[in-house]
C-alpha cells in the first residue's frame, strides 16, 4: 500500500504544511511490508517502532485536516490507506501501541464526513469491537467512543453485514457485561459513559439486540445505581433506557419499576444540565409512544411530569429575545412531549391548573416582555395579535403551539373556564388570523415559505378544534373572533373553498392539487359549516353534496393520508425504530380526508334538520341518495380501524334512523338473536310477552337488564366431590325476569337488537322510548347516539367484546366445559367447579356463532352434540388463545402481531409458542369472510404452512381443524 500517486492539480487546497505532513505520512506507509498474494494491496507490519511512526504520522496529518480540506482528493483517496494501517495494528494487539492507535482511530472517525465514513464502517467494527474489553481502561473507551461514532453514522444497506460481525465477535454480551460490573470497578465514569452510549446504539439499530438488555435485572439494575448517584454518567443511562423503550416489553419493564420514572422526572429538572434534561424528556416522549404506555406513565407521576413539562416550556429568560441552541432544543422537545394532550386525563387539569395558556401565549407572541393591559377590546385583541405574529418569534415551535392549543380545547369539559380570559382569547385571535391568511393567500404562502405552510394547517385543525370544542366558552369566543376576522371578504373566501372541493372529484392523480392545500381546504370548510352566519348559504349551496362526492372520491380512490405525512413537527424517528408493539391507530387515523368530511358532513347534515320544511327527514337531494350512503357509511363503520371515522358515521347514521356501532363480531353474535335453542332467560312483560335471551350476552352487554341474584350465584361448595361442580344447575338454568310495566315490548325488541347487533333501526318516535330505555340501563354509548351528541374526541369506538364472560361474571351462564389436554400446571384450581384438569367454561351460544365446525357439532343432535364436556387435544395455553379468538374482535390484531414480537426477543421463546400460534392461525383462518381471507391469506397461510412445519417435528400440533382452503 504505497503512497497515491496524484498530479499537482490535486495538490491545491492543502496548505504548505499540511501536504508536508501528508508526504511524511505517505513515505511512513511505505515502510510496512505489503503481499499481492489476493491482487489486493494490504498494509502490514510487525514492526513496533514503524508502526509507532506511521500512527505518529497519522495523527499529525489529521490534525491538519478540516472543514473543506477533508473533501480533498488527496484526503479521500488517503482515507482508505490510513484505515488499512490502524486496522492492522488494533488487529496486531500490542499493547504498547493500541492506546495510541485507538486514539487516533477515533479521531478519524470523528473528522470525516458521513458519507466517507459510511465506507470503511464495516471495516473498523470488527477490531474495534474485539478490544471493547481490554483491560487497558483508556484503549476501551476510545474504541467505544469510536464505535459508536461509526454506528450511529451507519449506511442502511451495511445494517446487515455489521450485525453479523456483532453478533460474531459477541460484542453486545461484551458491552453487557462492562456495563453490569462497573459500579464495583475503579474505572472511570468516562469508561461507563461510553459503554452505555455504545449500546444505547446498537438497541437502536437492532431490534434482536433489545431482548438480552430489558430482561437483564442485574444490568437494569447498575443501569439505575448509575442514575441515582452520578451525574455525569446521566445523559448516556437516560439515552440508554430511549433506546430498551424502543421495544414495547422494554417499555414495560421501565413501567414497572417505579424509581426508573422517579429518576427520570429528576433529570427533567432545571438544576440539571441541558444535555441531560434534554434525554429525560426525549425518554419520556418514548414511554408515551402510544396512548396506552402514555396514560400509564401519566398515572403513576403526572403532577411532576407537568410540572416538568412547564419548566422545560418557560426555558426563555425573561429580558432576553435571543435563544441559545441549547435552549431552543429543550424548548422543543418539552412542546414535543406536551403533544400528550392529544389524549384525554388528569393531566389536563393541571396543565390548565399550572397556567399553560400563559405558557403558549409568552412562546407565540414574547408576551411576557410586552406591556400588555389586563383587558382588551376584540380590536385590541386582533392589533396585539397582528403585531406578534409579524415578529415571527420562535417559528421552530408554533406547529407544537397551535397542536396543543387544539387538543386542550377538544379535551375540555362542557363548563370549563379558564382563569385569565385575556390569555386565551389572544390565542384564539392569532390562530384565527393564521388560518384566513393560510385562506386568502395560499400561493404566497406556498411559493415563499413551505414551513409557513406547515403551521397554517396546525393553526387551522386548532381553530376547526376550538370551534367544536365541548367547552361553550371556547367555542362561543371563537366563533365570534373568527367571525369577525372573515368580515368583510369572508364570503369570497367560503366561494373560493367551495369550487375547490368540487373540482377535486374530478381531478386525476397526476393533477392533483398540492395535498396541504386540500387539507386546510377542507378544514376551513368545516370551520364555516360551525359560524351561524354561513351555515344557510352552504346548505343552499349544496354543501352536503360536495362532501359526499369528497367522501366518496376518498373511499373509491382508496386514498390514505396520515396526519404526520404532512406534519413535520410530529414525525418521530422512534416510530420506525420500535418493535414488540401493538399500537391502536389514531382516532383520526390515516384517512384524513375521508375523517374531515365525514365531520363537516355531520355538521350541514345536522344544521339543514332545522333549516328544512319537514324535521323528520333530510332534504329530498339526500332522500335519494339514502341508501347507498347508509350502506357506505356502516361499511366505514365495520371495516374502519379508525375509531373518529366509525363514530363520525355511526352520528351521521343516526339522522337516518341507524342507532348504534356496527362491527364484525356483533354479526357473529348476531346470529344468535332470534334463535331460542341455547337461550336461557326469558324476559316477562307486563302484558305477559315472553322474549327469549342468552343470558351470558345480556350480563356483558346490559346486565342493567339482569337481577342481582343472577349476576352472582351461590359459591361452589367445597365438598362437591362429583367433578362437575355447579354444572349441574348451570345445564338446566332457566330464569324468568319479570319487567317493569314501564318498558314498552317494541323498545325492548329494538334494546335486544342493538345488544347482539350493536345497532338498530328506529323512527324518531321509538327512538324517543330508547333513550329512556337506555339511560336506565346505562347504556352511555347508545344513549350519546340516540340523543344526536358531537362524538367526544378520543373516544374508543364501542365493539361487542364478550371476552369477560370466560372469567367470573360469565360463569354462572356456562352450557359447556372445553377440556384442554393434560399438561403441568401445578396448583391448577377452578373457582366454579372442581374438576382437577385445565379447563375453560364456556357458552354454546357464543361457540357456535363463532365456529361452523362448533356450531355443526352442537347442532348435529348426535352425541356429541349434548357432551357436557368436550375434550380438545390442544395446551391449556392454546386454548386460551382460541378462547381469545372465539370471544373477542380484538384477537386478530393480537395475534397477527405475535410472530414478530417474539422474533425480536428470543427464538426460545418462539419456540414456546409455536403450538399457540398454530392454533391462532387456525382460528384466524377458520372463522373470517370470504374477503377477509383474500386480504390476510398472504399473511397467515405462509404463518400456518411454516408454523406446521415446524411444530409437526416435535409432535405437538393438536389435529381439531383441517387447514380452510384459500378460497
Amino acid at each position: 500500500m504505497g503512497p497515491s500517486k496524484h498530479g499537482t492539480d490535486n495538490n491545491r487546497g492543502l496548505t504548505g504544511h499540511a501536504y508536508t505532513l501528508y508526504q511524511r505520512f505517505n513515505h511512513a506507509l511505505s515502510l510496512g511490508n505489503r503481499f499481492c498474494g489476493d491482487k489486493a494491496k494490504k498494509w502490514q507490519c510487525m514492526d513496533i517502532e514503524i508502526q509507532r511512526h506511521v500512527v505518529h504520522s497519522i495523527a499529525a496529518f489529521l490534525d491538519y485536516i478540516s472543514g473543506d480540506t477533508l473533501h480533498h482528493p488527496l484526503v479521500k483517496a488517503s482515507v482508505s490507506d490510513i484505515v488499512g494501517a490502524l486496522v492492522w495494528i488494533l488487529q496486531s494487539n500490542k499493547g504498547a501501541m493500541l492506546s495510541m492507535s485507538a486514539d487516533v482511530t477515533l479521531k478519524l472517525v470523528s473528522i470525516l464526513p458521513k458519507s466517507v465514513l459510511q465506507l470503511y464502517a464495516l471495516d473498523l467494527v470488527n477490531p474495534l469491537s474485539t478490544l471493547l474489553s481490554s483491560h487497558q481502561t483508556e484503549v476501551a473507551i476510545s474504541c467505544a467512543a469510536a464505535l459508536n461514532l461509526s454506528l450511529s453514522n451507519l449506511s442502511t444497506k451495511s445494517g446487515k453485514e455489521v450485525w453479523d460481525v456483532l453478533k460474531k465477535t459477541e460484542m453486545v454480551s461484551q458491552v453487557i457485561s462492562n456495563l453490569r460490573c462497573f459500579p464495583g470497578c475503579a474505572k472511570p465514569v468516562e469508561y461507563f459513559q461510553q459503554m452505555a452510549l455504545l449500546l444505547s446504539t446498537i438497541l437502536w439499530w437492532w431490534p434482536p439486540s433489545r431482548f438480552s438488555v430489558w430482561s437483564d435485572a442485574e444490568l437494569m439494575k447498575s443501569l439505575n445505581d448509575m442514575l441515582k448517584l452520578d451525574n455525569y454518567g446521566k445523559a448516556a443511562v437516560l439515552k440508554l433506557y430511549s433506546s430498551i423503550a424502543l421495544c414495547g416489553h422494554g417499555t414495560k419493564k421501565l413501567l414497572e419499576s417505579g424509581e426508573v420514572l422517579e429518576q427520570m422526572v429528576q433529570c427533567m429538572d432545571n438544576s440539571h444540565p441541558h444535555s441531560v434534561r434534554i434525554e429525560g424528556f426525549k425518554l419520556a416522549q418514548c414511554l408515551a409512544i402510544n396512548e396506552n404506555t402514555g396514560l400509564q406513565m401519566m398515572r403513576l407521576c403526572c403532577k411532576p411530569i407537568i410540572k416538568a413539562i412547564i419548566s422545560g416550556m418557560s426555558e426563555l429568560s425573561s429580558n432576553s429575545r435571543k435563544v441559545s441552541n441549547d435552549q431552543m432544543s429543550l424548548l422543543e422537545e418539552a412542546c414535543r412531549l406536551a403533544l400528550i394532550t392529544r389524549w384525554t386525563g388528569e393531566h389536563h387539569i393541571h396543565l390548565w391548573k399550572q397556567g399553560i395558556d400563559k405558557i403558549l401565549l409568552d412562546l407565540l407572541l414574547n408576551f411576557r416582555n410586552q406591556p400588555y393591559k389586563h383587558s382588551m377590546s376584540l380590536d385590541e385583541q386582533i392589533a396585539t395579535a397582528k403585531e406578534g405574529l409579524d415578529a415571527n418569534y420562535l417559528l421552530v415551535l408554533r406547529s407544537y403551539i397551535w397542536d396543543i392549543l387544539g387538543w386542550l380545547a377538544i379535551h375540555c369539559g362542557e363548563d370549563f373556564h379558564p382563569e385569565s380570559e385575556l390569555y386565551i382569547n389572544i390565542l384564539i385571535t392569532c390562530a384565527c388570523l393564521t388560518f384566513v391568511d393560510a385562506i386568502r393567500k395560499w400561493h404566497k404562502i406556498y411559493e415563499k415559505d413551505n414551513a409557513g405552510v406547515f403551521r397554517s394547517e396546525s393553526a387551522t385543525r386548532a381553530v376547526l378544534m376550538m370551534i367544536y370544542s365541548p367547552c361553550k366558552y371556547i367555542a362561543s369566543r371563537t366563533r365570534t373572533i373568527l367571525s369577525e376576522i372573515l368580515e368583510p371578504d369572508g364570503l369570497e373566501y367560503l366561494k373560493t373553498l367551495v369550487h375547490f372541493l368540487n373540482n377535486l372529484s374530478s381531478w386525476t392523480e397526476f393533477g392533483m392539487p398540492d395535498r396541504l392545500q386540500i387539507i386546510i381546504y377542507l378544514m376551513g370548510f368545516a370551520c364555516y359549516s360551525g359560524l351561524p352566519q354561513y351555515q344557510t348559504w352552504v346548505v343552499k349551496r349544496r354543501g352536503v353534496k360536495t362532501l359526499l362526492a369528497l367522501m366518496r372520491w376518498c373511499l373509491s380512490n382508496d386514498f390514505h393520508l396520515e396526519r404526520s405525512s404532512f406534519a413535520p413537527h410530529l414525525h418521530n424517528a422512534v416510530c420506525e425504530r420500535i418493535c414488540c408493539w401493538v399500537s391502536a391507530e389514531d382516532w383520526e387515523g390515516k384517512d384524513i380526508l375521508l375523517f374531515y368530511s365525514l365531520w363537516g358532513l355531520a355538521e350541514l347534515i345536522q344544521h339543514s334538520l332545522c333549516i328544512g320544511n319537514n324535521q323528520d327527514r333530510i332534504s329530498c337531494e339526500m332522500r335519494h341518495i339514502e341508501a347507498q350512503l347508509v350502506s357506505e357509511l356502516q361499511d366505514i363503520c365495520t371495516n374502519s380501524c379508525a375509531p373518529g371515522l366509525q363514530w363520525y358515521a355511526a352520528f351521521i347514521l343516526s339522522y337516518f334512523g341507524y342507532y348504534g356501532f356496527p362491527g364484525k363480531h356483533a354479526k357473529r353474535i348476531g346470529k344468535a338473536l332470534n334463535e331460542k335453542d341455547d337461550a336461557d332467560i326469558q324476559l316477562i312483560l307486563a302484558n305477559g310477552e315472553c322474549l327469549s335471551v342468552h343470558g351470558v350476552v345480556l350480563a356483558i352487554q346490559c346486565p342493567s337488564l339482569l337481577p342481582p341474584e343472577v349476576l352472582l350465584p351461590g359459591e361452589v361448595t367445597s365438598d362437591d366431590s362429583s367433578g362437575r361442580g355447579s354444572m349441574e344447575t348451570c345445564r338446566g338454568f332457566q330464569k324468568d325476569i319479570r319487567l317493569s310495566a314501564h318498558v314498552d315490548h317494541q323498545a325492548l325488541v329494538m334494546l335486544l337488537e342493538y345488544i347482539y347487533l350493536g345497532y338498530l333501526q328506529a323512527g324518531d318516535e321509538l327512538a324517543k322510548k330508547l333513550r329512556i330505555l337506555a339511560k336506565r340501563c346505562n347504556l352511555q354509548s347508545l344513549l350519546q347516539i340516540l340523543c344526536r351528541k358531537r362524538p367526544k374526541w378520543g373516544t374508543a369506538f364501542p365493539s361487542v367484546d364478550l371476552n369477560v364472560a370466560l372469567g367470573p361474571s360469565g360463569h354462572c351462564f356456562s352450557d359447556v366445559i372445553l377440556e384442554a389436554k393434560a399438561t403441568e400446571l401445578l396448583g391448577w384450581t377452578c373457582h366454579v367447579c372442581s374438576l382437577p384438569r385445565p379447563h375453560m367454561h364456556s357458552h354454546k351460544v357464543v361457540l357456535s356463532s363463532s365456529c361452523d365446525y362448533l356450531r355443526a357439532l352442537f347442532k348435529s343432535g348426535m352425541q356429541e352434540s349434548h357432551l357436557e364436556t368436550i375434550k380438545v387435544s390442544i395446551s391449556w395455553e392454546a386454548m386460551v388463545k382460541l378462547g381469545d379468538c372465539f370471544y373477542s374482535e380484538s384477537c386478530l390484531l393480537k395475534y397477527y402481531t405475535l410472530l414478530p414480537i417474539y422474533l425480536c426477543g428470543s427464538w426460545p421463546k418462539l419456540q414456546q409458542l409455536m403450538p399457540h400460534l398454530y392454533i391462532a392461525s387456525y382460528a384466524i383462518l377458520a372463522n373470517l369472510n370470504r374477503l377477509m381471507r383474500c386480504w390476510l391469506k398472504w399473511f397467515v397461510q405462509p404463518l400456518f404452512n411454516s408454523l406446521n412445519r415446524v411444530a409437526s417435528r416435535e409432535d405437538q400440533v393438536p389435529k381439531i381443524y383441517s387447514p380452510p382452503s384459500s378460497r
